[in-house]
């Protein structure tokens, strides 16, 4: 079997699989990263959602072959220096989890949102937000995303 490799959440890897194999099950099965979540496998729902290079992408529909040589970062490494995301600390402050299993690709996606548009406004987080939440907390996501663009538009000094 071939050997791909990439950068995850800041470490070099090496994986042996096919290379048709997703990366979502690369991630769970291979590399006990179980946070990144198998919803419908059909990239529709989004509770698999990483980022390549920087880009929000369903992992079930991306083959470990895609991502040789390229930057993933899964719901494990969204947190740097002990210190979680400013999207994770809205999550929190608003809330938004109900049953909780779409929320790490909630949180992916909206990190993702943020990094190409630091001040969406609320029908920006409607229209690129197309994950799908099960328990319907779509008005708490969208004031979660609205809170982390508050606290990233915030100068480093005043924040907390």
């Amino acid at each position: 079997m071939p050997v791909f490799q990439f950068v995850l959440n800041g470490e070099n890897v090496s994986v042996e699989d096919e290379p048709y194999i997703p990366m979502l099950h690369v991630l769970r099965e291979h590399l006990n990263l179980t946070g990144t979540k198998f919803g419908c496998g059909a990239g529709l729902c989004g509770a698999c959602t990483i980022h390549v290079d920087g880009l929000a992408v369903r992992s079930c529909q991306v083959p470990v072959e895609a991502v040789e040589g390229l930057e993933i970062t899964t719901i494990e490494g969204l947190a740097t220096d002990g210190k979680l995301h400013p999207v994770q600390e809205a999550w929190i402050e608003e809330q938004v989890p109900q049953c909780g299993f779409c929320q790490s690709g909630m949180i992916m996606a909206a990190a993702a949102l943020l990094k190409d548009n630091p001040r969406p406004t609320s029908s920006d987080v409607e229209d690129n937000m197309t994950n799908i939440c099960r328990c319907g907390t779509y008005q708490r996501i969208k004031k979660a995303v609205i809170t982390a663009s508050d606290a990233m538009a915030q100068p480093a000094s005043s924040q907390g």
